[in-house]
């Protein structure tokens, strides 16, 4: 029987190499500071609430200074939904 033909495999040529998408990143810049500040107000509206045993920041409020504190906090992740 004869020998089966061995076909010789050509050489390894890698694929041609793609260029780097160049990846641009347009955060506006006045989303993280604004979304820091609005977190840093309502954790010291809700901090200067308890130290000073509900006479402060509003007392009229009384304990809606909570939700108030809470309220900045939850506006500073809806500010956060804007980064890009």
């Amino acid at each position: 029987m004869p020998k089966s033909r061995i076909r010789k495999k050509a050489d390894y040529t890698p694929p041609p190499t793609k260029q780097a998408a160049t990846i641009k990143l347009n955060s506006r810049g006045w989303v993280a500071p604004v979304m820091l500040a609005l977190f840093l107000i309502g954790l010291a509206w809700i901090v200067v609430f308890y130290v000073t045993d509900g006479s402060l920041p509003i007392d009229s409020l009384g304990n809606w200074n909570i939700v108030v504190g809470f309220g900045f906090i939850a506006a500073g992740f809806g500010v956060s939904t804007q980064w890009k």
